[in-house]
Formats: C-alpha cells, sequence, structure tokens
C-alpha cells in the first residue's frame, strides 16, 4: 500500500504533458546553440525550395513568362473574356476590354536579364511558400502545449489554401484591372504608354503577393484572438470602419470608375472579415471551455 501511495504521488507530482514531452524526440531539452544550429537547418530548406522553383521558373521562362506573366497585357487574357462576357449579359459595354494601348520595353543592356532573375526569385517565393511556413511552424511546433498544438492544428493547411487563393485572386482580379486602367489612362492622347519590363513585372508581383498575404486575415486573427487582443465584440463594433477601409481599398485598386470592379474586389474582402469575426468566436469560446475545466 505504502508502495502504491508513493507511485500515486509521483504521478500526481508530473505535468500532465510531460509523457508526451517524453515520448516525442523533438522536445528534448535543447542548448541556445543547438536551437540555433535547428534553426539554421530550417531556413536553408525553406531558402532552398525557393531557388529550386526560382530555377525552374528560369528555365522554362518561355513558358513562364509569355504564357503566365504577360498573360493580363493581352485581350484575350481570361479576365478580359470574362468581362466582356458578364458586359454583354448586363449591357454595359464600358466593361469590355478590347484593347490595352501600351507597349513593354527594356530600356537597359542588362534590363531582361535582370528582370528575368528577379522576377524568378519572386515566383520561386510564391511557390515555396507553404513549404517555408511548414519548416518554420516544425520548429516553432515543439515549443508550444499539447493544448496549444490543438487549437493550432492545420495551420499550415489553412495557411497554405489561404495564400493560393490570394496569389489567385490577385492574378486573374486585381492585376488585371489595375493594368487595364493603367495602360488606358492618359493625361493627353499625344503620350504614349512605354512600360519598362521591370515596372510591370513589379507592379504585377506586388499585387500578387499583397493579395496572398491579404488573404491570411482569418489566420491573423486566429493567432491575435488567442493572444487576447482581439474579440468578437470588438470585431462587430468597428464592423462597419472596416467595410469602409475594405471599399476605399477596393476603390484604389480598381481606380476605374465602374462600380462592378469594385465590387469583385471588394466582395472577397468583406467575405474574409466576416470568416475571421467567426474564427475569433471559435477561439474565445475554446478558451472559455478550457477555463472552465481548469475550474
Amino acid at each position: 500500500m505504502e508502495l502504491q501511495s508513493n507511485n500515486e504521488v509521483d504521478q500526481l507530482d508530473k505535468w500532465p504533458d510531460d509523457d508526451l514531452r517524453e515520448s516525442n524526440p523533438e522536445e528534448k531539452e535543447m542548448s541556445f546553440l543547438d536551437h540555433l544550429e535547428e534553426l539554421r537547418w530550417h531556413v536553408i530548406r525553406s531558402v532552398g525550395s525557393i531557388i529550386v522553383f526560382a530555377l525552374l521558373a528560369f528555365f522554362n521562362k518561355e513558358f513562364v513568362f509569355h504564357d503566365i506573366l504577360l498573360g493580363p497585357t493581352r485581350t484575350d487574357f481570361w479576365t478580359y473574356q470574362m468581362l466582356c462576357k458578364l458586359a454583354n449579359a448586363v449591357g454595359t459595354p464600358d466593361l469590355c476590354v478590347s484593347k490595352l494601348d501600351f507597349i513593354l520595353q527594356s530600356r537597359e543592356v542588362g534590363g531582361q536579364f535582370t528582370t528575368a532573375i528577379t522576377t524568378s526569385a519572386l515566383i520561386g517565393l510564391v511557390f515555396a511558400f507553404p513549404y517555408a511556413f511548414w519548416e518554420v511552424w516544425r520548429f516553432i511546433k515543439p515549443g508550444l502545449y499539447p493544448a496549444e498544438r490543438q487549437a493550432a492544428r492545420g495551420a499550415t493547411f489553412f495557411v497554405t489554401i489561404l495564400f493560393l487563393l490570394g496569389v489567385l485572386f490577385g492574378y486573374y482580379i486585381i492585376s488585371p484591372l489595375t493594368i487595364n486602367f493603367l495602360a488606358n489612362f492618359k493625361i493627353d492622347e499625344s503620350i504614349s504608354n512605354e512600360f519598362d519590363i521591370l515596372s510591370y513585372f513589379s507592379t504585377l508581383a506586388t499585387l500578387t503577393l499583397a493579395c496572398g498575404l491579404m488573404f491570411q486575415m482569418p489566420i491573423v486573427a486566429f493567432f491575435l484572438s488567442r493572444a487576447g487582443v482581439i474579440n468578437p465584440p470588438l470585431m462587430r463594433e468597428y464592423r462597419k470602419h472596416a467595410y469602409i477601409v475594405i471599399l476605399v481599398l477596393a476603390a484604389i485598386v480598381t481606380p476605374s470608375p465602374d462600380i462592378i470592379s469594385q465590387v469583385l474586389v471588394a466582395l472577397p474582402l468583406f467575405i474574409l472579415y466576416e470568416a475571421s469575426i467567426g474564427v475569433s468566436a471559435r477561439v474565445v469560446r475554446r478558451r472559455l471551455k478550457e477555463l472552465s475545466e481548469e475550474v
């Protein structure tokens, strides 16, 4: 009986997650230098994946640049065709893109080569982002408690899906609308639009990556809610302010005066904000449940 009592005391003295930590080799005690070494390899693998995708893009430049990156410069691009169909359906001919009044040119000796390298690196970053995030998550995950890991389960999957959706939204919606407006905007008919290729690719990459990051709004709401920075009542209170900011952003991104283009841009952001409120509400409910179980 005394031996059994001692064993029971030993079990009570142990933290609930001690067995999990002991059974998981990733959670062994590591020195500061060990952590730095592990971080170094995660960074090396992440950068390596970016380089691999960048090289693939560079050595397939005819397909990558002509068919994908330069797609929004031609009127047969998918988005422009859909806008023409929409224009015919609603009787608004101004929506149809029949001409893109600009040309692309390289004004420097090494302009095309430099642009190819820079743009390939950005493409590598886009395609390697899911894997790079997974590597970062692998480094962070062992330091979390089981409850925190359970709450953040599937983070890599959702971050990847939202990022890819944002990139597609930026490539097929934001970029073509912006390029179409800037290409056809003139302060005087005597001035022709001749864009430098580096300027064009920088604009395309900035808009696309910005949308990919902007679509992480529910993920940001999740972690801020876990930290207690935001909550559903606060987000609902400032919903009107958020909608105004979204409409202003939509107006800036789509300078064309038609309301349909602005709605196409603003609608996904409205949905993301409402989804963020739902994510925050779920996090708060889970936190309240955990606190009630501890009591």
